[in-house]
């Protein structure tokens, strides 16, 4: 077990959300453990500030149209922390010298540059923008190899995978395909989100408040809405593919309401290995903090005594089509995911907008993923990392302009 002599100094990128909330709570538990030497967020200023008032950053980033904003504040408080502003200002706070640690938890595409540049300066990154690995994994996960950066994946399915697995497995994601270890499949949870037990009809007619609502989870907006339309497991499939360095046809995706299983491992002499625990994203985050240690996450336990069952169920494909077009953007390859993902964050954002219906958002990424002829294609590009990127958000860019044609199809009753 290692010894802790100094506080890891970790940039939180994406801090004013929901991860970002339950790291915070945790650095503010073991502060000789963990030191906040960077912080960033883009919407909610107000909310950044006192962040910044709270754990004295030396950097804090957030959206250039805040910048002047978050300036005045800090430069009133007599207060000596950098700010910075932008994909650039992230950047910076993910590749600093005195950072150790790097939180990738911003939502969405927006979160890749700055996840990329953490993996090619060797940082210890501890993964929830699952966006990063369904646009570049490839790209992401060479470089992690070539600069010898460590992934831990804190989405509480992919972490519950990551601590079923043996630790030769951690730490060489290639050794999963040694048959001593005997991994035969990953089964990835789902909670079925706010429309499981609903009809499509009522999924159509769904308000933005109801989508929003998810039984087990408290999360920001937009992973709410993924929740709901199941694109959220979707994209967790993607990204595990990456992680663990498995094709799609061997990750299964299950139905388990109670939120109690986060995800297991099956193996070929039958055993199935699963990671329990309470619906609160501190355990996923306390373990990837501390590993290869383990830390009290500040959670409230489950009670066994009082689970009275463990429901698992299928998908309904029918009910749930982002599910398959995640999957089938996975045999593709590269260009359909960040097809598929780009599509999405479009659509949903017109949803939250008010100008689509939920279930409009899984046409939109169809009829993108169908009409690609004007797009770039993608050839990956391993010795030269910074024109990867470049073509990966050019083709993320195009897939945003298609969507937003094709959502003002559908408001026009193309359907």
């Amino acid at each position: 077990m290692m010894t802790i002599t100094t506080p890891q100094k970790l940039s939180v990128l994406g801090a004013t959300g929901s991860i970002g909330d339950s790291t915070l709570a945790l650095v503010r538990a073991y502060p000789n453990r963990y030191q906040i030497y960077g912080l960033s967020g883009y919407g909610q200023v107000d909310k950044l500030f006192a962040l910044v008032r709270e754990f004295l950053p030396k950097k804090v980033c957030t959206s250039p149209e805040n910048y002047r904003i978050l300036c005045e504040k800090i430069q009133q408080a007599g207060l000596d922390t950098v700010v910075l502003a932008g994909d650039e200002g992230l950047i910076e706070l993910a590749c600093d010298d005195e950072v150790d640690t790097v939180v990738a938890a911003i939502v969405g595409a927006a979160g890749l540059s700055s996840t990329l540049a953490a993996v090619c300066a060797c940082k210890r990154v501890l993964l929830a923008n699952k966006e990063s690995l369904v646009m570049a994994g490839e790209l992401v996960m060479d470089a992690a190899q070539q600069h010898g950066a460590t992934i831990l994946p804190i989405d509480s399915e992919h972490n519950a995978i990551y601590q079923c697995l043996p630790q030769a497995v951690q730490h060489n994601r290639v050794a999963i395909h040694d048959e001593q270890y005997g991994i035969k499949r990953l089964w990835l949870t789902a909670s079925g989100g706010g429309f499981l037990y609903k009809s499509i009809e009522q999924m159509q007619q769904a308000t933005i408040r109801e989508a929003v609502n998810h039984p087990n989870w408290s999360m920001g907006q937009k992973i709410s809405i993924d929740s709901a339309t199941m694109m959220n497991k979707g994209l967790e499939l993607i990204e595990a593919c990456h992680l663990f360095n498995l094709d799609e046809s061997q990750i299964s995706v299950v139905i388990h309401p109670n939120s109690v299983v986060h995800s297991l491992v099956e193996y070929t002499d039958g055993s199935f290995l699963a990671q329990l625990g309470s619906p609160d994203m501190k355990t996923p985050i306390a373990h990837a903090l501390a590993y290869p240690e383990r830390i009290d996450a500040q959670v409230v336990g489950l009670d066994l005594y009082q689970l009275a069952e463990l429901k698992f169920l299928p998908p309904d494909l029918q009910k749930f089509p982002c599910l398959t077009l995640a999957r089938e953007a996975a045999k593709q390859g590269t260009k359909a995911c960040i097809t598929l993902n780009a599509a999405n964050e479009v659509a949903v954002a017109a949803f939250l907008a008010g100008q689509i219906r939920l279930t409009d958002i899984a046409r939109v990424v169809e009829l993108c993923l169908a009409d690609d002829g004007g797009t770039l294609n993608y050839q990956k590009n391993s010795t030269d990392v910074k024109a990867a990127l470049s073509q990966i958000l050019a083709l993320d860019e195009q897939v945003r302009a298609i969507a937003k044609d094709k959502i003002a199809m559908i408001q026009k009753g193309v359907r």
